[in-house]
């Protein structure tokens, strides 16, 4: 047999064994969030019909969300709903108050519904607006990310709270672009260049699955402290890759 036909077969071979193991992991994967949610999160309802990494991050959301306190906003929340048949709001319940904004008003009947352009100059009345500042896959579809990470900053006292894909196929839509991915040392440099410094991070680990980044930075990292749940500081994830 030729080489460049063994190796043909030999590829063939590879990637019918890695579906098959995808296969599987995502089966198991699925039993175990299912029975750890249903566990740990007493007040989380598993919605069968999740997307397994939404439901992921959320599940990372929860182990921190609870101890912010004051001003909350969902940046380009939409309807501010998880996904997962919960509502964002519900995961800060120490919350003072509980904004969304959206690029153009998606919520009328509601009072807590802001119009904000990330790649726009932010206007000073939301300058330090917030104790909080969340956004939930937002990053990736906008072209100028620095200024919209930029702006998130200016908008917090405080924390900052991001998730955004590492690893996840092309998304878009007319007038809704994908441009970006993500790793944690962007996560980190856009914090610093910002004057905020990481206190939470973590990834999904699931080999041939979409993978999201779960990122808080804080302008004030001293306060929290052994406050926040323990991490491993992120560097060359994802080596099932390659």
């Amino acid at each position: 047999m030729k080489y460049s036909k063994a190796m043909e077969l030999l590829n063939r071979r590879s990637v019918k064994l890695a579906v098959k193991i995808s296969d599987f992991l995502r089966n198991l994967k699925s039993k175990i969030l299912k029975k750890n949610n249903v566990e740990e999160n007493h007040s989380y309802e598993y919605e069968p019909n999740a997307d397994p990494v939404r439901t992921w991050s959320n599940v990372e959301l929860k182990k921190f969300t609870e101890l912010f306190k004051g001003d909350v906003v969902n940046v380009s929340g939409w309807e501010d709903k998880d996904k997962d048949g919960g509502f964002y709001k519900d995961y800060f319940p120490k919350a003072t108050s509980y904004t969304i904004t959206n690029y153009s008003q998606h919520l009328p009947d509601r009072k807590d519904e802001i119009e904000l352009d990330l790649e726009e100059d932010l206007r000073e009345s939301l300058v330090n607006r917030f104790d909080v500042v969340f956004n939930h896959t937002v990053l990736e579809h906008i072209f100028d990310a620095r200024k919209a990470y930029k702006n998130l900053a200016k908008m917090s006292r405080d924390i900052v709270i991001t998730v955004v894909p590492f690893i996840q196929q092309q998304h878009e839509m007319e007038g809704f672009r994908d441009y970006w991915r993500y790793t944690p040392s962007a996560l980190e440099k856009l914090a610093e260049e910002n004057g905020m410094s990481i206190i939470y991070e973590n990834y999904r680990r699931d080999p041939y699955e979409i993978t999201y980044i779960v990122s808080v930075a804080s302008k004030n990292p001293e306060k929290w402290r052994d406050k926040m749940p323990e991490y491993e500081k992120l560097e060359q994830i994802c080596t099932w890759i390659g």
